[in-house]
């Protein structure tokens, strides 16, 4: 029998990501899956992203299983393998025999027919076993080490780290959290949006965090006019909650922060690393009449950027660059600044699982030095009395606290304005609806944790200039 569309299409998805080091949202919405149908699509998302969050332990259960040591497998059998895996433990509704039978027929299609008897073996001798992944995530009673980088499929690396930094009870709920389907969450542009969804098939309810934003119950919103015509953006609450804290909607601070004053219409925002463009857009809704420069390292991302911002009919006052951001191309100086850097994403390992299998520790310190540039170069662009907002989706400290320290340190020009400050403000105003804000800060940062906060994991720091 020959495999179904969806399972071809999954089967090639994962071999790129594993011989190209691509990522799997971008691949899910390329030529790769163009003409499958929404219901093949959805099992095509399901597939990857769920062999990606369980590999490690597919890859436990596949060892034990086989007489062959996982590194002498080749590739195309090692992922058939997975494939099959994750629908047998995971997916209830998929017949064994058919996850088994064309994840038979993916080996043969790859040329690798040699494979198919010990495929085919392998598969028989798994399916005998009834276990399933999900049951009892959310009950994991054995917080060691090892017990949840085996149960909850993370590098060990990585919860040793977070166990160091946040204790064992939050290092679980973080690992919980990145193993389940996360939620949409929406920021509406148009008062009319909500009304516009529901009548395209989309319900939503309010979220949690912010106002403005909802979180998706059914529907497919990126096939919506809604979307389409830039009235509803899909954007994390932590990503709209940075974009808040650059500059308050309509209002500027003083000194201290003490008092607010009307935002001036002239104010001037630079963002640094601006694609996709998602807090670039908010930061353009908050304040329709400032003067935005968005900058972007890679063309195509600029390109893709220039289309979200045209889209959403701001792009008159939004100057679109190709350029570093370590070596800013403009020599003005800014009200506002937002330095969201290139990070290690290990606050967004649920919409993204291929990290937890890519990234290494040594990975952190170059990354540190790239975000030190960037932010030095952030810095020297603040106008006197101006801010500049660092923020990653990482939960590092690498990547958070200690490059902030290392700014603050080569410049004394710069002081940390606490975020609770920013956050009380955002409450009173109706904007923040998160009834616990006080767990949204760690010291004077913004720190958002998966399974504890309704949103991906964030960082974010304000720098005042004295």
């Amino acid at each position: 029998m020959p495999a179904s569309p969806a399972r071809a299409a999954a089967f090639e998805i994962l071999l790129r990501i594993e011989r190209e080091s691509s990522y799997a949202s971008e691949l899910l919405h390329s030529p790769v899956c163009a003409g499958l149908s929404s219901r093949d699509h959805a099992l095509v998302t399901e597939l990857v992203l769920g062999v990606l969050r369980w590999r490690s332990r597919l890859d436990e259960e596949i060892a034990a299983a086989s007489s062959q040591s996982l590194s002498k497998l080749d590739t195309e059998v090692l992922t058939a393998l997975r494939l099959a895996l994750y629908q047998l433990r995971c997916l209830d509704r998929i017949p064994k025999r058919a996850a088994l039978n064309e994840s038979v027929e993916l080996v043969k299609r790859a040329r690798k027919r040699s494979a198919a008897a010990f495929v085919n073996a392998v598969l028989r001798k798994l399916a005998r076993k009834t276990e399933s992944y999900y049951f009892g995530i959310l009950e994991t009673a054995d917080l060691s080490l090892r017990s949840l980088a085996s149960a909850l499929a993370h590098p060990a690396w990585m919860i040793e780290r977070w166990i160091e930094e946040y204790g064992p009870l939050v290092a679980s709920r973080i690992c919980e959290y990145d193993q389940l389907i996360p939620p949409t969450a929406i920021r509406l542009r148009a008062p009319s949006a909500e009304d516009d969804l529901k009548q395209e098939g989309v319900t939503v309810s309010p979220a949690q965090l912010l106002s403005s934003a909802r979180v998706v119950i059914t529907g497919e919103v990126a096939q919506t006019q809604a979307f389409r015509q830039g009235h509803v953006v899909i954007q994390d609450q932590a990503s709209q909650l940075v974009a808040a804290l650059v500059a308050p909607r309509g209002h500027k601070e003083r000194d201290k922060g003490e008092a607010t004053t009307p935002l001036s219409p002239r104010v001037r925002i630079l963002d640094c690393c601006a694609a996709p463009g998602g807090k670039t857009l908010a930061m353009a809704d908050r304040n329709p009449d400032a003067s935005i420069t968005a900058i972007e390292l890679h063309p195509h991302r600029a390109r893709l950027l220039k289309k979200l911002l045209r889209a959403a009919q701001v792009l008159g006052h939004i100057q679109v660059v190709v350029a570093d951001a370590q070596r800013l191309p403009t020599s003005l100086p800014f009200d506002r600044v937002l330095a969201d850097v290139p990070c290690s994403g290990t606050g967004t390992l649920a919409r993204h699982p291929e990290i937890k299998w890519r990234l290494q520790p040594h990975d952190l310190q170059d990354l540190q030095a790239r975000q030190s540039a960037i932010l030095q170069s952030a810095v020297a662009r603040v106008a006197s009395g101006g801010r500049v907002v660092y923020s990653t989706c990482s939960l590092e400290r690498e990547e958070n606290e200690d490059v902030v320290a290392q700014a603050l340190a080569q410049n004394n020009s710069f002081r940390v304005h606490d975020c609770r400050v920013e956050l009380n403000r955002l409450k009173e105003s109706g904007e923040l609806v998160f009834s616990d804000v006080g767990s949204l800060t760690r010291g004077p940062y913004l720190r958002t944790i998966p399974g504890l906060h309704p949103c991906e994991g964030f960082f974010a720091a304000i720098l005042q200039k004295i």
